[in-house]
């Protein structure tokens, strides 16, 4: 909207004007064309490699910009980036972060290549995406079909509340994954569910067992899940996915599957 374009051209132009930044991409639902009257602005501000670092160390990554967002409510939201985060993102950056360059667009840059590094975060190729889909999936089985029947027997109501937590989350992540999207982050997954073209019976299991924790709606999203997913992975293939994509994550330098 025409409001939020001011204020990030007042932006802009103060960081053309002031520091060594290079560059300014904006990403949320402005760069998406789906804000609101009263969305804020969000953007990543680049700036030199050694720029990011220093600040990283010093704790100062992220803020708010309120001058020249002259309507009510607005600020610019600035997060710093640089082209060595941007690469390590690429290679390796969870859900959220790759999600969160996903249509952005480039409101100001020195560097003639930026644009091509934002794509480059937003993208995975199809064996990974696949390997997801089989990883998500492990959790699933463990989550639901253990951990949950763990908790039932020991009575441990903490167990049973994280196993169904995480049992959910894995079917969405699974979901997510299967229509080659990444997480944006916990507070989207219902309206995520709600979208994406999972099988009925499936998306029924899912809404009961978040609502019922229960192993009975578990066991039916369990089920659901496994007769939507075919011969994704070997049964016998389970618990060895699970633990490499789990407790084996620090020794490979990954993240634990739910958090990738």
């Amino acid at each position: 909207m025409e409001h939020q374009e001011r204020a990030l051209a007042a932006f802009v132009a103060e960081q053309r004007a002031a520091g060594d930044a290079t560059g300014v991409i904006v990403v949320g639902s402005v760069a998406r064309g789906t804000e609101r009257e009263d969305s804020d602005v969000d953007v990543y501000l680049v700036v030199p490699d050694e720029h990011f670092r220093r600040a990283l160390a010093e704790n100062r990554v992220a803020w708010v910009e309120r001058e020249g967002a002259d309507y009510p409510g607005g600020y610019v939201d600035v997060k710093l980036t640089c082209r060595w985060y941007l690469a390590e993102a690429a290679r390796h950056g969870d859900d959220p972060t790759r999600a969160s360059f996903e249509g952005a667009r480039v409101a100001w840059s020195r560097d003639p290549g930026l644009g091509r590094a934002i794509e480059a975060v937003a993208r995975l190729d199809e064996a990974e995406w696949d390997r997801r889909v089989a990883s998500h999936l492990a959790q699933v089985r463990l989550h639901g079909g253990y951990f949950l029947d763990q908790a039932v027997a020991s009575g441990d109501d903490f167990l049973r509340a994280h196993a169904t937590t995480h049992l959910t989350l894995a079917v969405a992540r699974l979901a997510l994954a299967t229509e080659r999207r990444f997480l944006r982050g916990p507070k989207y997954v219902t309206a995520a569910m709600a979208d994406l073209p999972v099988p009925g019976d499936v998306a029924a299991a899912w809404r009961d067992a978040v609502a019922t924790g229960g192993p009975e709606a578990s066991a039916r999203l369990i089920a659901a899940v496994e007769a939507w997913t075919g011969d994704v992975l070997p049964a016998e293939s389970t618990l060895s996915t699970f633990i490499r994509d789990n407790e084996l994550a620090w020794l490979r330098g990954t993240l634990p599957a739910e958090y990738a």
